[in-house]
């Protein structure tokens, strides 16, 4: 095992070890059309500068997604989406050696491909629903993956989400789906139920209110509220606005145990890990 190997595997270890200190994944979206910062990194030097100032100020994590999936977003092809999504992932790679990388995708080609390029992670916003191939490539690859719940696709999530009960509902999505990865050997799970990801502001603040629900799992729990439409309806804000919201929600998530909280801000949700983790303390 080489010496970049072994800081990773110490890194991935520490996210699976439950009751080690939470962490920060920063969002990076090379995209043209996020809801938030769509169109601020589009070039490489916009990525690697954005990339280093967010683990300055703390990322341990930097996830890199090349196709918007906010709601009604326009489908990309899987060319394209590879195209922008493997140059960012070299680059950044080549620039932070050491840095554990995320790529958000739900294609299990471009999956294979960030990999190969130097991503350590795989974050699936559709917890293998958009491509049967998902799974079994993360077997083989033998990489964390995050298993985030979705209703629908990013097109059509937010077009009257219905369940019988959000909680049950996704809990049982969890089971599954969890039961079937390790069926094929899959033990590097990272759970996410997907805040916002077809879900109405009941459903959303629901699933938060019962979130220690998903620690019977033993799995790290990610957690995904910045700047989201959850905040936005609930105060009539709007995502550059919504900091505060962000920083109330992601106090609330790492206080009923959530390991991982994915983030725009940085600097702001650093602090609130400083915070939290002191009182623990005491």
């Amino acid at each position: 095992m080489s010496a970049q190997d072994t800081i990773f595997s110490t890194k991935l270890k520490s996210i699976f070890t439950l009751d080690s200190s939470p962490i920060i994944m920063g969002i990076l979206n090379i995209t043209p059309d996020s809801f938030f910062d769509g169109g601020n990194y589009l070039t490489e030097l916009d990525w690697l500068i954005k990339t280093e100032q967010m683990v300055i100020e703390g990322a341990n994590i930097i996830d890199i997604g090349a196709y918007s999936t906010r709601p009604g977003a326009k489908n990309i092809t899987e060319e394209e989406e590879t195209k922008r999504l493997i140059k960012a992932v070299q680059s950044i790679r080549k620039k932070f050696p050491d840095l554990l990388i995320s790529a958000d995708t739900f294609r299990a080609s471009v999956a294979k491909k960030a990999i190969e390029a130097g991503a350590n992670i795989i974050n699936d916003i559709s917890g293998g629903t958009l491509d049967n191939k998902m799974f079994k490539t993360i077997a083989k690859l033998n990489v964390p993956y995050v298993l985030m719940h979705i209703h629908g696709t990013p097109k059509t999530m937010q077009k009257n989400p219905t369940y019988t009960n959000v909680v049950s509902d996704v809990y049982t999505f969890f089971e599954k789906k969890i039961a079937e990865l390790n069926d094929l050997g899959v033990s590097k799970i990272i759970i996410d139920p997907g805040f916002g990801f077809g879900k109405t502001l009941e459903h959303n603040y629901q699933l938060l209110n019962n979130l220690k629900k998903f620690h019977s799992f033993n799995l790290p729990l990610l957690v995904g509220f910045s700047r989201k439409s959850m905040i936005n309806k609930l105060l009539n804000t709007k995502p550059e606005n919504a900091l505060n919201g962000t920083t109330v929600l992601n106090t609330i998530g790492i206080n009923m145990g959530a390991k991982i909280i994915r983030v725009h801000d940085i600097k702001e949700a650093k602090e609130v890990l400083l915070i939290t983790e002191y009182l623990k303390k005491k």
